[in-house]
């Protein structure tokens, strides 16, 4: 009998999708802008864009976004600054991995389709004047993701 139980567990989680269980379809990014010379400048209106729809916040504060496989688009806009633009990298995170680990293939093509099994960076600063690009893979805990720039 526990073997049957068992079973129907591991089942189950396979089919659910080890991401799906183990993430929200959102997770918490903060956006800060800078400067041309490197101040920061807060309540810039700033809009995150993504196969999933559009989310809006004012720079300086934290906002929830949809996990998806494909990047972030980021546009700040603030008066008397050029337009801050950013790319935010999507990464797969642990639920994906444990999937693949686990052989969950089915959870992991569920994940990969919810976009449960992807995260962005959890803190970004852009600048007014340049197009970043910020990857989740050098994320540090509790420091702004370094960005790279994009050549114009």
């Amino acid at each position: 009998m526990k073997l049957a139980t068992i079973g129907a567990v591991v089942g189950a989680l396979a089919l659910s999708g080890c991401a799906s269980v183990m993430n929200d379809s959102t997770h918490p990014m903060k956006v800060e802008t800078k400067g041309e010379s490197g101040e920061m400048i807060t309540g810039a209106d700033c809009k995150l864009t993504n196969d999933y729809g559009s989310f809006n916040v004012k720079s300086g504060d934290t906002t929830q976004i949809r996990r998806s496989g494909k990047d972030l688009d980021i546009l700040c806009t603030h008066p008397g600054n050029p337009d801050a633009t950013a790319r935010a990298v999507s990464r797969a995170n642990s639920g994906m991995y444990g999937n693949i680990i686990l052989g969950g293939g089915i959870g992991a093509l569920i994940d990969h389709n919810k976009g449960t099994a992807y995260t962005y960076p959890t803190w970004v600063q852009l600048q007014f004047g340049k197009s970043l690009v910020f990857d989740r893979s050098t994320e540090q805990n509790g420091q702004p993701v370094t960005p790279a720039e994009v050549a114009k």
